[in-house]
């Protein structure tokens, strides 16, 4: 992967939340609201039957404690007969209380490309309330394309075809172009404009030579389909569901196809599907920069001593410092570094950095703090293992689970070709989050769209915002959905409860805001503090409000605010 490659890589990664419904224009239209689903039942449909008739066979998960299952959905919704499928893989917690047992309660971790079904053998049951763990069995599923979906995207060539692929590939005219060198936060020339467009280019076609076939069926509402087949093999009348960030978007999309299947929703660090591509990188990146600050404004009361320096304007002129430092020479690490083979952290892995670390404060502050001051003394090595994710499964690792004689049959068939599928590795969520964004928003195929939206984002949010436009350069050579920005068209839907956290940074609180009130008779609950989403992060208020609507399903009036 070159530098540039790698950048584009990177500051997806950064900007995990974009919106999932936008287009290429300007603001809502009348034209562009979404219209209310059919209502015909999908279950009635002679084609679909098959998959709404499952029941998921249970046995217990590699993770004692857990039980797992497949759940098999069509590739395709328009043609599901044809014998194209994705296997996912779900996990459940049974009920802690099972004398009092409601059902089901299905989470998404958020992304697009968080696995559900290994995030809950990884503990995440944990993360609901006690209230809410005894009273339900904690569900898990991976979406379709997503960790051990069958099959699954990937954006990776193997190891075998990278240095073929450098002999053969002949370079294009952007490439040509683009100067080797550090990818700069803010492209202002024509060269760096270039080399921006050419690892974008580059990203987009390793996706479609490694995941091609798929790629068009990775969507969300294609997604929120799978979630009702899931509600029904669970046996569950209704759906009970709870969604982080990306799992917002999945929620809302659910809850316009289905609006009279919905028992009760939680939906926590909200996406707006009201803006379009450009406004909602705007608001993220503003919502970073704003984090930032918090964070240079409130460092003493979290990291105390271990702040990078003594006042906020020493801290805020550090982290300027190493973005400057990193845009004209990567900043140096430890030879046992990831960033060891790019030459150091250029200024978007420095960005990358810096960003992640906002969305858990309690947690992230403190090794920030020690990381920033350590590299603006010239290593680097701690800000750039920051990100670096611990490996939840060896290679080696059997996620397979037992299955009847059909749905081992369809399993095997599940590739979309005839073809060997491509190997895909263990954490594919940089795959699928660049995937699904970019095909549930169309973007603009001319790169002057792009170039035009810099300035405004520099305005509006610094290099967080011009890092969030060039990161969308990837979708300019996407296939692209149908959905367009919209107001929630969801009649019939029962109160759904939105939380937003004043201080996220990347849903920011005023996309909670506005998501509550699309919804019929939507709630707001407010956390008054930092970082990315509310629930599962300790707050007792938030914790009890939560609990009492999925047990009771007790509304919160206006204003609650915890």
């Amino acid at each position: 992967m070159n530098r540039a490659t790698r950048a584009t890589a990177t500051a997806l990664a950064l900007l995990g939340a974009l919106s999932l419904t936008a287009c290429t224009g300007g603001g809502l239209s009348d034209k562009g609201a979404a219209k209310a689903p059919a209502t015909a039942d999908p279950a009635s449909r002679s084609d679909l039957r098959p998959f709404y008739a499952q029941r998921l066979a249970w046995t217990e998960c590699a993770t004692d404690g857990y039980e797992c299952a497949r759940l098999t959905v069509p590739l395709d919704y328009a043609r599901p007969g044809n014998g194209r499928t994705f296997v996912l893989p779900v996990a459940r917690a049974a009920a802690t209380g099972p004398g009092k047992r409601i059902g089901s309660l299905v989470f998404n971790p958020g992304g697009p490309g968080a696995a559900g079904a290994g995030a809950l053998e990884e503990g995440m049951d944990e993360a609901f309330g006690a209230a809410a763990r005894a009273r339900f069995d904690i569900v898990g599923f991976d979406p379709r394309g997503v960790g051990g979906s069958v099959p699954a995207l990937t954006c990776e060539p193997a190891e075998e075809e990278t240095e073929t692929e450098k002999e053969e590939k002949e370079p294009t005219a952007e490439e040509d172009e683009a100067p080797e060198g550090v990818a700069p936060l803010y492209p202002r020339t024509e060269a760096d404009r270039s080399a921006a467009a050419a690892g974008a280019r580059t990203a987009a076609e390793d996706c479609e030579k490694h995941s091609g076939p798929i790629l068009r069926h990775v969507g969300t509402d294609d997604a929120a389909r799978d979630l009702d087949i899931l509600r029904a093999a669970l046996g569950e009348r209704k759906l009970t569901y709870l969604g982080w960030s990306y799992g917002t978007s999945l929620g809302t999309s659910y809850a316009e196809q289905f609006p009279r299947r919905v028992r009760a929703m939680v939906l926590d660090g909200a996406i707006d599907p009201s803006l379009d591509w450009r406004q909602r990188v705007l608001s993220q990146s503003a919502g970073f920069r704003r984090s930032v600050d918090d964070y240079a404004e409130r460092c003493a009361e979290i990291a105390g001593d271990r702040c990078p320096g003594r006042t906020p304007g020493e801290i805020r002129a550090l982290v300027e410092r190493l973005y400057q430092r990193a845009e004209r020479e990567p900043l140096p690490v430890a030879e046992d570094s990831s960033y060891a083979e790019y030459g150091g952290m250029d200024a978007t892995a420095v960005l990358d950095a810096v960003s992640m670390a906002m969305y858990t404060p309690e947690d992230q502050w403190e090794p920030l703090s020690e990381a920033l001051r350590e590299a603006d003394r010239g290593d680097a090595t701690k800000l750039g293992a920051l990100g670096d994710e611990e490996e939840t499964e060896s290679e080696d690792t059997d996620t397979d689970t037992d299955t009847d004689t059909t749905e081992g049959e369809e399993q095997e068939d599940a590739s979309p070709d005839a073809s060997e599928p491509p190997a895909v590795p263990a954490d594919n969520g940089d795959a699928a989050l660049t995937a699904v964004n970019c095909l549930d928003v169309p973007h603009p195929r001319s790169v002057r769209p792009y170039w035009d939206a810099l300035a405004p984002a520099d305005k509006a949010a610094g290099v967080y915002g011009t890092a969030g436009v060039t990161a969308e350069l990837t979708c300019r050579d996407w296939p692209s959905g149908e959905r367009r920005p919209h107001k929630v068209a969801a009649e019939g839907v029962e109160p759904v409860l939105v939380v937003g956290t004043t201080g996220d940074p990347s849903t920011p609180y005023g996309e909670a805001v506005s998501l509550a009130k699309q919804f019929p008779a939507g709630m707001l609950l407010t956390y008054e503090g930092l970082g990315h989403t509310a629930y599962g992060r300790g707050d007792a208020c938030v914790t009890a409000k939560v609990d009492a609507y999925l047990v009771e399903l007790e509304r919160v009036g206006p204003g609650a605010t915890c």
